[in-house]
């Protein structure tokens, strides 16, 4: 298993998984039908390459809005990186108006165990 690129939808969001740099990037809407099938990749890819990847994994989760589904993944898939024992940061993206993501973020920081920036972006 090498990259992973997924166009978004008006329900998925992109996804880009690349080993070269070591990155896995979440951006748009995450509303997906079937959360669990959408996100088992991502999953895979992580088992597959945190073990054997010297680098340092940046995540970049860059969310408009998700499900609770969506969020009980996302979850899985940060504590799958923990697990791994993979180096890794996670950047989190969200608007500096939208309490809500920012809260979400705040929320995955105090449960994961991975080094967290909260990144506001101004709104155009």
């Amino acid at each position: 298993m090498t990259d992973i690129r997924k166009e978004g939808t008006s329900k998925t969001p992109t996804v880009v998984a690349t080993l070269q740099p070591f990155s896995l990037d979440l951006s748009g809407r995450s509303i997906p039908e079937n959360s669990i099938a959408f996100y088992q990749p991502l999953m895979d890819w992580v088992e597959a390459h945190c073990g054997n990847v010297e680098d340092q994994l940046e995540i970049n989760i860059r969310l408009e809005y998700f499900n609770t589904s969506s969020s009980k993944c996302l979850m899985d898939l940060l504590k799958r990186v923990e697990a791994t024992g993979c180096a890794a940061r996670v950047n989190w993206y969200y608007e500096d108006d939208d309490e809500d993501m920012l809260e979400a973020g705040e929320d995955y920081d105090a449960i994961i165990d991975l080094p967290f920036r909260l990144i506001a972006s101004t709104t155009s």
